[in-house]
């Protein structure tokens, strides 16, 4: 090497050193990113099962689309079933980070299965950690820590039998339902109960079909939404878009509004309502931006940031909210693993209204994941919102 190719070499190198870090968060190199899901007709059904049963399962589509949009990020992915060979599957993968939508297979608290796994085996992954999937999925838990924090739901009771003495201080109308199912399931037009009689048939068939516990609640007759919530105390010092992040860290969506008052099954929104399409005969309208007042709009959305956090809950769930007959929001669920289906689940129509596409979704939620572990620069500038603990976790190679 000659001294002229000396010299560009030493001016290069001093140039790179003069230049100043790049400010947006960025991992320090590409991720192998593990898509972790049950995939709806994989498994084998119970016959003995509800008719229901796994549909909270995502197609194959939808992994491939979240594959995808990872990959277009520069990183590269596998999927890896939630199922009896998900352990050994970690081991010979060794993925840096999991990308988490999986459901369980069984138990009462299946939807934590797999974060608890991936924290025995100290493997970084996205959204909510062992307890608030744990509670998430469990509605009289969930109802519980929301009544005791002080927030607002309605007047509730579980029945493990259907014999228990009904708490004299709920009132008719009521509604049934299944203490620990997702996406609808055991939820149709007989879960409106009005008097005794009606309840306690209900209540048999939920424990006799479901196999658990019912939650018997006062009905609550007015509007339902559904509300996202994205974000953490410091996600803005994680993100390569700061500015989606408000003071207290969380992005505001629009607020969705479910109208089925119309629909197969009004004032039910079960599990059959959420299988059809937009436009398919008997279906529910979704109406994102809801038409709401700035007030209640603010309400509504301050209030599923409190339900998330009260439960724990970590970077991305979605709650629904339905109003009393005075007009007052109450709390009905938690979805701490919310749908991800493009153009279809909840949270996605949800982002498309307020701006924020597919793309930036799936990608925000990895990066948050990431950033808890450590896998993630902040800002070279970041603004400051407070004091932050993160739990970092260590990966173990």
């Amino acid at each position: 090497m000659d001294k002229k190719e000396n010299f560009l070499m030493d001016q290069e190198t001093e140039t790179e050193k003069d230049e100043p870090p790049d400010a947006r968060p960025h991992a320090a190199r590409p991720w192998r990113v593990a898509v972790i899901a049950n995939v709806r007709g994989k498994v084998p059904s119970n016959e003995s099962g509800p008719e229901d049963a796994g549909a909270e399962f995502d197609k194959i589509e939808t992994i491939q689309a979240i594959q995808r949009t990872i990959e277009s990020d520069g990183h590269t992915t596998i999927f890896l079933s939630a199922d009896a060979t998900l352990p050994m599957k970690l081991v010979q993968e060794n993925p840096d980070i999991c990308f988490n939508i999986s459901e369980g297979l069984g138990g009462d608290s299946r939807e934590a299965q797999v974060p608890a796994l991936l924290e025995m085996l100290h493997i970084p992954y996205t959204g909510s950690r062992v307890l608030a999937n744990a509670v998430g999925l469990d509605k009289t838990m969930t109802k519980r820590v929301w009544r005791d924090t002080g927030l607002p739901t309605a007047r509730f009771q579980e029945f493990a039998s259907g014999e228990e003495d009904l708490d004299a201080d709920l009132r008719f109308p009521m509604f049934v339902k299944p203490a620990r199912e997702g996406t609808g399931m055991g939820m149709d037009a007989h879960s409106i109960v009005r008097n005794a009689e009606e309840l306690r048939c209900q209540v048999r068939w939920v424990v006799s079909t479901y196999r658990q516990p019912a939650l018997v609640e006062e009905y609550l007759s007015g509007r339902e939404f559904t509300v996202a919530v994205l974000g953490r105390q410091d996600a803005a010092l994680y993100s390569p878009r700061p500015e989606l992040y408000g003071d207290d860290g969380f992005h505001r969506f629009p607020v969705l509004e479910v109208d089925h008052a119309k629909s197969a099954t009004p004032g039910v929104y079960g599990h059959h309502l959420k299988t059809l399409g937009f436009t398919d005969e008997g279906a529910a309208r979704f109406l994102c931006p809801a038409d709401v007042s700035p007030q209640l709009l603010r309400e509504l959305q301050d209030l599923a940031i409190k339900a998330h956090t009260a439960l724990g809950a970590v970077d991305v769930s979605r709650v629904d909210i339905r109003l009393d007959g005075d007009g007052k929001p109450c709390l009905l669920e938690i979805n701490t693993l919310p749908g991800l289906t493009p153009d279809f689940s909840d949270l996605c129509v949800i982002a498309n209204a307020g701006g924020l596409g597919y793309h930036r979704l799936i990608n925000e939620i990895l990066n948050l994941g990431a950033s808890r572990f450590g896998l993630l620069a902040k800002q070279s500038e970041p603004q400051v919102y407070g004091p932050v603990e993160v739990p970092v976790s260590i990966r173990v190679r």
